[in-house]
């Protein structure tokens, strides 16, 4: 009868000690699975352009953003087609390009679908795209508001543009000045594009 107990209380123990170790590996795997950290520059929600959906820039975490201020009767509109031709470029190497109507400088006046509507129907724009808010001064979203901040200054015309590296670190800001096929900008992209991804 001792005997039988000794064996039942060792038997008793293995299991504990395989139960444990099992939650650890299922604890490990969990952790493994799950999705890097947001950085703060992407810890924003904004609504889709199309439908007006809330949507948490978290999504892009792990990916090279360039954000763009752009609109729709400025002379610097065309560059929608250089934005969508490098997006097309370098989507799949891991670049998103996000796009944020506004009409700060007064050449933004439609609503979200008008815009929706010119820019997919004009320059077949398939990068995301957010719906129209403010990018300077007081009334700037969060985001522009923190891209200011870190870059030292906000958007001083339509089409700005900010470089994130898969980090979420600022890596530069581009006047309006700067095609989306400048040298300089493509090379920067690429660079980031080539940086391991963070953990």
């Amino acid at each position: 009868m001792q005997h039988a107990k000794k064996s039942l209380s060792r038997l008793s123990k293995a299991f504990r000690s395989v139960g444990m170790a099992g939650l650890m590996l299922a604890g490990a795997a969990v952790q493994a699975s799950e999705p890097q950290a947001c950085p703060a520059t992407l810890q924003h929600t904004f609504e889709r352009l199309q439908d007006e959906k809330l949507q948490s820039l978290c999504q892009y975490s792990g990916k090279v953003v360039l954000v763009v201020n752009t609109a729709s009767y400025c002379g610097f509109t065309g560059q929608y087609k250089g934005l969508e031709a490098l997006y097309a470029r370098y989507k799949d190497k891991g670049l998103v390009v996000l796009g944020f109507p506004s009409n700060d400088f007064s050449q933004e006046t439609g609503s979200n679908q008008q815009i929706a509507d010119f820019c997919e129907n004009t320059f077949g724009v398939k990068f995301p795209m957010f719906a129209k808010s403010s990018v300077k001064g007081p009334q700037a979203s969060p985001l522009f508001r923190q891209l200011a901040q870190l870059s030292g200054g906000a958007p001083r015309w339509n089409f700005h543009k900010y470089l994130l590296g898969r980090n979420g670190q600022l890596v530069d800001s581009y006047s309006s000045l700067t095609a989306p096929d400048s040298k300089g900008l493509v090379r920067a992209i690429e660079q980031q594009l080539a940086a391991p991804h963070p953990r």
